[in-house]
């Protein structure tokens, strides 16, 4: 079954579609309504006075929370009090904690088929590579989706399924074409990355930075991507580096080696995930297991948030413990 998101046509009719399945999302809209002042009973032309309603959103907010030493050692032996939250600097009650590093992973790979993937073999060793992914990779439990973008589009190709068959299939199927949508895909794809079954979720996104397509801007996309309980894991692959390369495929002149790893940092920074750059295929099928090594790592975090009001709300969590590295999504 085939999913198209026409992020050309209308971009917020998208994002408002979709958001209104978030499973992990859970909001619960409580209006307040106060009673009419009166005194006693209410006389003859008496003007009746109601206080305005208003809502209070109380969000169940969920953290990925990796945590490393010094020297990049995963931390595995922190329980919920060893644990801070806060929340526009305001501590927050844990309410959920996870630590499970058998728990299965949902993954799902958003893979750029663009026209410039077709480039010095990158498509082709991204294939191979995703396929070593799904048969040694991933464990019998983990299921994996692929959603591949170009012109536009993101397409779901294959869904989430712990029979790795259809992935490995439609995969076999794709070809590289076309222009390079990469915000349109990392502010969609989240959306539908959230829906699957497992409490580990990661999104993959495999690209070479090159974008010349979208209709959001790379921060458009990141404040989208970050309100998504889901890390974006990036492997930006064969990033262009001659100028004769990037002039033929990129939208903004000012579109450079160092502004598209700036870009892919950004996305992997926002949601807690992490960003690697990579030239080969050891490195490539390296990635790939350290990134699920990280997820078997993982804290799964969660607290309640009362809201009065859509603002930016920015996340910050700590251990009373140790000086460690964590990493989780900046906020919402």
């Amino acid at each position: 079954m085939f999913f198209k998101f026409g992020w050309k046509k209308n971009l917020k009719m998208v994002i408002s579609r979709n958001s209104t399945i978030w499973p992990a999302r859970l909001a619960l809209i409580f209006v307040l309504f106060f009673p009419l002042i009166t005194s006693g009973q209410e006389k003859t032309g008496q003007v009746r006075v109601e206080k305005p309603a208003y809502k209070v959103t109380v969000n169940a907010v969920t953290l990925a929370v990796t945590v490393q030493d010094s020297r990049g050692r995963y931390i595995n032996n922190l329980e919920e009090a060893d644990f801070i939250i806060y929340e526009n600097g305001e501590k927050k009650t844990i309410t959920y904690f996870q630590h499970d590093e058998t728990a299965p992973l949902s993954l799902t790979v958003l893979l750029d088929v663009s026209g410039s993937m077709a480039l010095d073999n990158k498509f082709e060793e991204c294939r191979q590579a995703l396929r070593i992914l799904a048969e040694k990779v991933l464990s019998p439990s983990d299921e994996v989706a692929l959603l591949v973008f170009a012109d536009g589009e993101v397409e779901v190709a294959a869904g989430h399924s712990t029979d790795k068959k259809a992935f490995l299939a439609a995969l076999d199927e794709e070809e590289a074409y076309g222009k390079t949508a990469l915000n349109d895909a990392v502010a969609a794809s989240p959306q539908y990355a959230i829906r699957a079954k497992n409490e580990k979720r990661a999104l993959l996104l495999i690209t070479d930075g090159l974008e010349n397509d979208s209709q959001t801007s790379p921060e458009q996309a990141m404040d989208i991507a970050r309100r998504v309980e889901v890390p974006i894991y990036v492997i930006g692959y064969k990033i262009p580096r001659a100028e004769e390369i990037l002039a033929r495929h990129k939208k903004s002149v000012s579109q450079t080696p160092t502004g598209i790893i700036q870009t892919l940092d950004l996305f992997a920074a926002a949601t807690g995930g992490r960003a690697f750059f990579l030239n080969n295929m050891e490195e490539l099928l390296a990635s790939m297991y350290e990134i699920k090594r990280e997820q078997s790592h993982q804290y799964i975090i969660g607290y309640t948030s009362y809201r009065e009001d859509d603002r930016y709300r920015r996340l910050l969590v700590i251990t009373r413990k140790g000086n460690y590295r964590i990493r989780t999504r900046q906020g919402y």
